[in-house]
């Protein structure tokens, strides 16, 4: 779609200004031509980012930046491949595990991203995306954390306020909230956590199980799994199960809530275009998908009915989600060095970065907190933030703030829990102690065994 000149000439004197004032003023840099590798591969996004980088060249005509999609699964062979033929990317947006797993194998110019965070002011960041981009070295960064999402228990406020409950933000509060609203003779079921053997039963499990301080690893690779924190971290997670719809489930039965069958389910924030748009709400509210929901029509009133604790305490807090980060590779001329830092300087700048995260509202968050708050994030082409309020926005975006994963301990990757993820050992176990009633003993030392022969 052509852009309309007026608001590229605008935004791009807009830019330039701001972007002057962020790099200190004007400065002599030699030429350099540089490569952006971007994992936003639908072509509306890379025309989007296009856009952004054509601003950025017409404020700095010495600097050459080509764009080159590529896809998330394919990026480490790539990255492998251009580092053979001394190639490199100078920036690429990858998720924090590729990062943390090119900076190890020593291919990232952490030095220079440490700069810039440094510059930009660690305390402008939400201290999750910070923490699980920092290296074991403290206070060094392999990558730029850029935008992530988060995951966490969605609620009828309304529900809970009548029943006279707190939110669901701690493990007693969310397992009286499911029993209170359990009422499956009138099709109403309490919440909705992964039993089917699938990535969402982890992904739900994962918040609980850290919460509890559980960890399948320590910093060094050791596998801890089979312990008495992550025993009672199952056993919960069991229990919560029985308020669940009947039969394994996974995320497709928000249906339940969005027919209003449901008091509360986790998901991540890319659920916040369903709950406000009723075009987007259409799949879930058929008939189609299971037998004893037969359809509703869009309630307008959901998305201000419905709260959001993306934070679960019990022995710590602890948010789920994924970081998506801008990462700098080391590169033989200093020119493209400092052309990528005046690049990734650029991509902060408010109308910059706004523009970026546009592209997917609720499914791209902020990491600097005054981005959450300001009126610019808020006006999303969609008018799904303002919805929600900007109260409501930035408590939701807060949940950033907690993020963990179980494959990132102390700044380490732990590369075998990639394979773990992948064979789906945990949501197995799950399915095991949910639908086939199978002693959790017996399924925690089955899970340890195949975690076993990965590691081993």
């Amino acid at each position: 779609m052509k852009k309309p000149t007026m608001f590229l000439l605008i935004l791009l004197l807009t830019l330039s200004v701001t972007v002057g004032v962020f790099a200190g003023g004007k400065q002599e840099t030699k030429p350099a031509s540089i490569e952006f590798w971007t994992t936003e591969t639908q072509s509306s996004r890379v025309s989007t980012i296009q856009t952004l980088v054509d601003i950025f060249q017409g404020i700095n005509p010495e600097i050459k930046i080509s764009v080159v999609p590529v896809d998330e699964n394919d990026m480490p062979k790539q990255v492998a491949a251009s580092s053979a033929a001394g190639n490199l990317p100078a920036v690429a947006e990858t998720g924090s595990e590729n990062s943390i797993d090119f900076g190890s194998s020593g291919l990232l110019d952490m030095k220079e991203a440490t700069k810039i965070i440094n510059s930009i002011g660690k305390s402008a960041f939400y201290a999750g995306p910070l923490s699980m981009l920092e290296s074991p070295n403290k206070g060094s960064y392999y990558a730029l954390p850029y935008h992530g999402w988060i995951q966490g228990l969605w609620y009828r406020s309304d529900w809970f306020k009548n029943a006279g409950l707190n939110p669901p933000n701690t493990w007693e509060s969310i397992e009286k909230a499911a029993k209170t609203f359990y009422k499956p003779d009138k099709n109403q079921y309490g919440i909705l956590v992964g039993t089917k053997a699938e990535n969402y039963a982890e992904q739900c499990f994962t918040q609980i199980a850290i919460s509890n301080k559980a960890r399948i690893f320590t910093s060094d690779g050791k596998l801890i799994f089979n312990s008495p924190a992550m025993k009672e971290a199952v056993q919960y997670y069991a229990k919560l199960a029985k308020y669940n719809p009947p039969g394994p489930q996974t995320w497709r039965a928000r249906d339940y809530y969005i027919q209003q069958k449901m008091a509360m389910f986790f998901y991540s924030t890319y659920i916040m275009d369903d709950l406000a748009l009723a075009d987007v709400a259409a799949s879930s509210l058929t008939g189609k998908n299971f037998e004893n929901l037969k359809g509703a029509s869009f309630d307008s009133n959901l998305v201000t009915q419905t709260g959001f604790a993306p934070i679960i305490t019990h022995k710590q807090p602890s948010s789920y989600g994924v970081i998506v980060a801008l990462n700098i590779f080391k590169q033989k001329k200093a020119a493209d060095t400092a052309a990528a830092e005046k690049f990734l300087k650029y991509m902060y700048t408010e109308d910059a970065y706004v523009t970026f995260l546009h592209m997917a509202p609720g499914g791209m968050n902020p990491v600097i907190k005054k981005i959450a708050a300001s009126d610019k994030f808020m006006n999303d082409p969609k008018g799904i933030f303002k919805k929600y309020g900007k109260k409501k926005i930035q408590s939701i975006i807060a949940g950033l703030e907690d993020i963990k994963r179980f494959g990132i301990v102390g700044g380490k990757l732990i590369p075998q829990y990639g394979k773990i993820f992948s064979q789906k050992i945990i949501p197995q176990m799950i399915y095991k102690i949910t639908q086939e009633n199978a002693d959790v003993d017996k399924s925690m030392s089955w899970a340890e065994g195949e975690m076993k022969k990965i590691v081993e």
